[in-house]
């Protein structure tokens, strides 16, 4: 099983699919003429002006929902990996792709905007939407539904619980060992396997609003902690800071790992962080309440900045600061760089909890994990809320209700499996899931592109509306010449 994960893997992330990640970002960077940038400040007031509604999120519940799904995992075992695999140079390519990704998350949330639809009182949308109506092609977007279900309801949950597990028995200890079909099992990881299949349920089961409403609480909340706990270790440290920030620069370069582990690492890492381009973040930008499509899209650029610059860099100098890494080329089994012990694994939470653990000993092994919880609970919440999207895409057509509760119930399997899988495994299950989706999404959101240019013709109304100093933002797809955006054309 492992080998036949790790041979599709070889495929799906090829280096056409870095490539495609860093082209499209530099593609609609310079399309929307750098956005990311100009619009940094029109950011931060939408995303504390928006409201909800009876039908829709608010902007900020809408980067809440996509924050849970863009901060997980990936941010602290995710950035451990990266420097275990690629070196401290993989940093630097993760701070590239986020940069990058930030247009092209604009460019896909916009159009998930432009093209969503009102369900039973409740706004659906993402890209399987945005494909039918702006490329034309229902069986492209039939696959890319079928793939999301698959990847966020299946593959992509199994990362998530997967740290909570590893993070758990670094802090407690194995706690005894119990026989399965898997083999012999740590009572720690079968204990918080049950605990957090009982909370998924609890919340699942309540519904897209109940979702909305403890993200909003719960991301904020352990983003900042764990911002103030990683600002904490490095002013402690900050005459190394500079030294740090010069070594990744210069890895970046001229790697220890090799260019090719750098640049891979660094840009597989950082999608399965931010998930620009990945095809989440749309479903939850669909959600959002808002008077213009592009002020979503705008949002949702604005998330890849938290996660990536702000929480990925938060552990990569927690953990570059302390020196507590070690890094392996992957495929070798010689250690390049060893300054913690070989059985710290590469692919887990391992290397963070050291370096929190070597500044507030006896607090950073359990601080790690506790945050970890909280991260990695929360992205699967945003996965079920993705994948359910998608089921409702799909009962359009074949009227099969059973499909949302079958997806419930496949989601807290995986969830369990992976709480006590092998962490290889587990993130091998997940990047096939990324991989997946980000080679469907933005050869997608390209072709559309060059078909009508939607996302880009509403930033260009946007910014005219801006300049007119309206009161009110209002979306005319017609005048735009955008077809098939029914909800904006039956708005009043």
């Amino acid at each position: 099983m492992e080998e036949f994960v790790n041979t599709l893997n070889s495929y799906i992330w090829s280096s056409y699919l870095i490539y495609l990640c860093l082209g499209a970002g530099i593609f609609f960077s310079v399309l929307t003429r750098f956005a990311q940038i100009r619009h940094f400040r029109e950011m931060w007031r939408l995303l504390m002006s928006g409201k909800s509604s009876e039908k829709g999120i608010s902007s900020f519940q809408a980067l809440a929902v996509s924050l849970s799904g863009r901060v997980g995992t990936g941010n602290i075992a995710g950035v451990a990996a990266a420097i275990g695999f690629g070196g401290p140079g993989a940093v630097f390519w993760m701070w590239v792709v986020a940069f990058l990704g930030a247009a092209t998350a604009y460019v896909e949330s916009t159009s998930a905007q432009i093209f969503k639809e009102e369900e039973n009182g409740v706004y659906r949308g993402g890209p399987a939407y945005y494909f039918e109506k702006a490329m034309g092609q229902k069986w492209y977007a039939w696959v890319f539904a079928l793939a999301t279900i698959v990847a966020c309801g299946l593959l992509l949950p199994v990362v998530q619980s997967n740290g909570i597990g590893d993070s758990l028995v670094n802090v407690f200890g194995e706690g005894g060992t119990v026989n399965s079909f898997m083999g012999e099992l740590p009572l720690t990881k079968v204990y918080a396997a049950v605990f957090i299949v009982l909370m998924l349920g609890f919340i699942i089961f309540g519904g897209v609003k109940r979702i909305a409403s403890f993200t909003q609480v719960v991301v904020p909340f352990m983003a900042l902690a764990y911002i103030l706990i990683a600002c904490s270790i490095i002013a402690l440290n900050i005459d190394m800071l500079p030294g740090i920030f010069m070594s990744i620069i210069s890895d970046a370069f001229t790697p220890m790992a090799g260019f090719g582990a750098a640049i891979g690492w660094g840009v597989k890492r950082g999608v399965y962080s931010n998930e620009a381009g990945q095809g989440t973040g749309p479903h939850a930008a669909a959600a959002a309440e808002v008077d213009h499509p592009a002020q979503q899209g705008l949002v949702q650029a604005f998330s890849v900045y938290i996660d990536t610059l702000f929480v990925c860099s938060a552990t990569a100098f927690m953990i570059l600061i302390t020196q507590q890494y070690n890094v392996m080329p992957e495929g070798s089994s010689v250690f390049i760089v060893q300054n913690v012990s070989a059985d710290v694994v590469i692919n887990g939470p391992g290397f963070t909890q050291l370096a929190v653990d070597s500044v507030l000993q006896g607090i950073g092994k359990p601080f790690i994990a506790l945050a970890l919880f909280f991260f990695a609970f929360t992205t699967v919440l945003a996965y079920y809320f993705i994948a359910e999207n998608n089921v409702s895409y799909i009962n359009r057509t074949v009227k099969m209700p059973a499909l949302r509760f079958l997806l419930k119930v496949v989601i807290m399997c995986a969830v369990f499996y992976g709480t006590v899988a092998e962490p290889n495994a587990a993130w091998g299950m997940g990047d096939i899931g990324v991989g997946l989706m980000a080679w469907l999404n933005i050869v997608g959101i390209i072709i559309i592109f060059f078909m009508s240019k939607p996302a880009i013709k509403a930033l260009r109304d946007y910014e005219r509306q801006q300049k007119e100093g309206v009161d009110k933002y209002s979306f005319d797809p017609k005048a735009l010449d955008i077809k098939n955006a029914d909800f904006w054309e039956n708005k009043k």
